[in-house]
């Protein structure tokens, strides 16, 4: 039998229905299209093995030799393909692909001889694709993978606070580096310099998108995977847990068919989720509602996404700009980070289009000297601002472990809490996964702009005494929010400092 040679090919698998993939690549045998003919692909180092596993399967296919390391970007394309693969219906192949308890997780790391042997390098898949599931069973919204001195450390942030999850041997890390940029498209031998890069796994039929950033650090490499979610999971305005009189107000306001709407607030305090909840509610096949953001977090219906791409100069500016000429109806804005996008969106909410966007600040009525700061002036502000949202994400207790707790006279009245309530402290259980926490409410302040605070901005009055004027006409602050997550008993006191209970 002949073999062609080939040398510093990027080939593409072939994957074949009537072909044992799996036990192929465990020959390492594999196959592609070359110059249009089926064409069975083998390397040196395996070459009798490949060999008398071809001769079993009876193919008539040309034989090819590559180099070891065009051979190896083959062999870990027909790994992403297995995992897809195996990945596509949960309940078939629970027990062959994926560890679904971190106990047997962990003994499954311990007791895998062949996990450091990369001719074997199935039960890395499997590792990678159980971490995938876990974290999603869990409810995870970010998987850290942390390599140190001496061995690596894999973390889950849940509800927004970051626990552990498992430890890993150093050497076992890399290879699970290794097998992550592997599906997300991402350079193996680069390790010297940060990579981005997106996935797409599938879990019971249901694809997810997992955004991938890996970073140089002083021991090895780590990695951050943000999972995405889908336009099913974007709740509706009810379910953002914002009371009953504030949902009404973001009706009132989302009724406007112009202006600016902001939501404001720091890094993961819900503010996209809230955004696209807002989109979501006034989506109709009337509107045209286009978005520029960085990155695209979930992928909505009805709604045309943008994301921002700085390294061929689509700003959050630029980006706007063109939405222009598109002629939209309403606007998402990812975020007003410079004088140039402030100004376009003001523009384009004075001219007759209705723009949502994210600012940080930390109280809602900072936002208007935070624009003023950008060199926007007073009066374009009070003419086409109508509401700024101000929101946090505060932990729920888990109602099967939370217990009394009694405060001192001194918090509570420092707190201005009733004496006659109920108050909880968080303990943990198997149901809350021992955090004492399960699921998490968004809580915030809305300010809206009326004509007393036009005047106001008119007069020049300070943050401070716009705040103290509004909660004198009775808006309620995040403070006051989480006062009655206590006294009502969600949420701890821990809680409830860590959020902002004394922020005035």
């Amino acid at each position: 039998m002949k073999i062609r040679e080939l040398h510093d090919v990027n080939l593409e698998p072939l994957w074949e229905e009537g072909i044992d993939h799996k036990l192929a690549i465990r020959h390492s045998l594999l196959f592609s299209l070359i110059d249009g003919e089926k064409a069975a692909v083998v390397e040196k180092e395996t070459l009798v093995d490949s060999l008398n596993y071809l001769a079993r399967l009876g193919l008539g296919y040309t034989l090819y030799l590559l180099d070891g390391e065009s051979f190896e970007r083959l062999r870990n394309k027909f790994r992403e393909k297995q995992t897809q693969e195996s990945f596509g219906d949960m309940t078939a192949t629970a027990g062959d692909e994926l560890i679904e308890v971190e106990s047997d997780l962990l003994e499954f790391i311990r007791n895998s001889q062949d996990l450091l042997s990369s001719e074997a390098s199935a039960p890395i898949i499997k590792l990678v694709n159980s971490l995938f599931f876990q974290a999603i069973q869990k409810g995870a919204s970010d998987i850290h993978i942390e390599t140190g001195e001496r061995k690596g450390e894999v973390r889950l942030r849940i509800d927004g606070a970051l626990k552990k999850h498992l430890d890993l041997e150093k050497s076992i890390i890399a290879l699970v580096i290794n097998r992550i940029k592997v599906i997300s498209n991402l350079d193996i031998s680069e390790k010297r310099v940060p990579q981005d890069g997106r996935t797409q796994i599938t879990i019971s039929g249901k694809s997810i998108d997992v955004r991938v950033s890996v970073l140089p650090t002083y021991y090895g490499e780590r990695v951050v995977m943000r999972i995405l979610m889908q336009s099913e999971h974007i709740p509706s305005l009810e379910e953002l847990g914002f009371s009953h009189e504030m949902t009404v107000q973001f009706y009132k306001l989302l009724n406007h068919s112009h202006g600016m709407i902001l939501v404001t607030g720091p890094t993961g305090s819900g503010k996209s989720t809230t955004l696209h909840a807002f989109l979501q509610h006034i989506a109709t096949p009337s509107k045209n509602i286009i978005t520029v953001e960085d990155p695209v977090e979930y992928n909505a219906e009805n709604v045309n996404q943008i994301q921002v791409n700085s390294k061929v100069g689509l700003t959050f500016a630029a980006g706007l700009r063109s939405i222009l000429r598109q002629d939209p109806d309403v606007i998402m804005v990812g975020e007003i980070r410079d004088q140039e996008t402030a100004t376009i969106a003001l523009q384009s909410a004075l001219t007759g289009h209705l723009l949502l966007s994210t600012l940080h600040t930390n109280d809602a009525t900072s936002s208007l000297t935070r624009l003023m700061d950008m060199g926007i002036a007073d009066y374009l502000l009070s003419s086409t601002l109508l509401g700024v949202l101000a929101q946090r994400l505060a932990r729920l207790l888990c109602d099967d472990c939370k217990q009394e707790v009694k405060h001192s006279r001194m918090l509570m009245d420092d707190l201005g809490l009733p004496e006659n309530a109920t108050y909880y402290e968080h303990v943990g259980c198997k149901h809350c996964d021992f955090t004492g926490y399960r699921g998490r409410q968004a809580v915030g302040e809305l300010f809206v702009i009326d004509d007393s605070v036009k005047e106001m901005v008119k007069n020049n009055f300070t943050d401070h005494q716009i705040r103290e004027a509004m909660k004198a006409q009775g808006m309620k602050t995040i403070a006051d929010e989480l006062r009655d997550m206590m006294i009502s008993g969600k949420t701890s006191y821990q809680e409830a400092l860590r959020v902002g209970i004394m922020d005035k």
